[in-house]
């Protein structure tokens, strides 16, 4: 789905028509929550969540953390919904083999980093991974979820967009009311530039102590400055990608914006492929975007790939160290 753009403003007539109906969303997530017993994973498990819907950078946060905890010689796997795809796991993604129609476009993107995991049921796909040999576990999404234990939570916080009007679900952006999620968070993970942090903790003070971090592209050996460019991508916030675009100089012809997770027909990527030929211009997508086009696609389509930049790793390295010594305490003294 695409945001209405109502979210992103002062709460207005639609937001106050939708108030009932976020009471009654509210109402269903604490019965839910109320109703789960949660289950304790046999390894810690961090969740890297949000509390808006739509893109944050919660997989780029995942995936940067699992790189640097592999780096370190540990044995780290992601446990991911899968979302757009049909497997319902616990199944271990083989990105040599897998479709994201079958596994979902993340889970397929995170594996080029790390082992992943796809289950619906979280609290099953974290057993799974703990059985064969994981260390830690890295929650893709899954903040609101309530079936399994969290050791601790780094809530990823859009810093162009926030936290909306304010409002939960279908009245705003927000998957649960702000300070209640922001309570509940062991770190929090403020993504843009500078500007945008300084203007996000302006307006959420509570954003003020969040560590900051940017997405940034990953040169690939094509200069995209005043290269003509035909751009799409099917994320939480297209524009985003294009912004990035336009900050490497890159002359957009044109740009194309799909929902989350959308699927490419042949007709659609057959007419932007003409659009860019007739142009003279490079077709240009997300990775997210690229992994999901059939092969012949992905020869003619360029994919930029972005990387979280944190400007201080400290404090999640401190989180983790803490977690894996707990883990390995606790394993000695069973074993006495």
């Amino acid at each position: 789905m695409r945001a209405p753009g109502f979210w992103f403003q002062d709460p207005g007539l639609a937001s106050h028509l939708l108030a009932p109906a976020s009471l009654v969303w509210r109402l269903g997530a604490g019965a839910r929550a109320i109703l789960t017993k949660p289950e304790q994973s046999s390894v810690p498990v961090i969740c890297v969540g949000n509390l808006t819907v739509g893109g944050a950078g919660k997989t780029p946060t995942t995936a940067a953390i699992a790189a640097r905890l592999s780096a370190e010689g540990h044995q780290v796997a992601i446990v991911s919904r899968g979302y757009g795809g049909r497997v319902k796991g616990p199944y271990l993604v083989n990105p040599a083999r897998d479709k994201a129609v079958d596994v979902g476009d993340e889970p397929l993107l995170l594996a080029q980093t790390a082992t992943v995991w796809v289950a619906r049921d979280r609290a099953a796909g974290a057993r799974a991974a703990a059985h064969e040999g994981a260390e830690l576990i890295l929650l893709d999404d899954g903040f609101q979820n309530p079936g399994i234990v969290k050791e601790a939570s780094i809530l990823v916080v859009d810093a162009e967009q926030g936290f909306g009007n304010g409002q939960v679900m279908p009245a705003g952006p927000l998957r649960e009311p702000m300070m209640q999620g922001i309570a509940r968070a062991d770190l929090v993970l403020l993504i843009g530039s500078p500007d945008q942090q300084t203007r996000a903790a302006a307006r959420w003070p509570s954003l003020g102590s969040a560590i900051r971090a940017s997405l940034e592209p990953i040169q690939t050996g094509m200069d995209l400055d005043g290269q003509p460019v035909v751009a799409f991508a099917g994320i939480g916030r297209p524009e985003k990608f294009f912004e990035t675009l336009r900050g490497l100089k890159a002359k957009l012809i044109a740009t194309h914006s799909f929902p989350d997770h959308h699927v490419y027909g042949e007709r659609v990527l057959a007419r932007m492929q003409r659009e860019a030929a007739q142009a003279g211009a490079m077709l240009v997508t997300t990775e997210k975007d690229a992994i999901k086009l059939p092969e012949r696609y992905r020869r003619e389509v360029l994919a930029l790939p972005v990387r979280l930049e944190l400007e201080d790793w400290s404090l999640i390295d401190s989180l983790i160290a803490r977690l894996l010594g707990q883990k390995h305490r606790s394993g000695t003294a069973s074993l006495a």
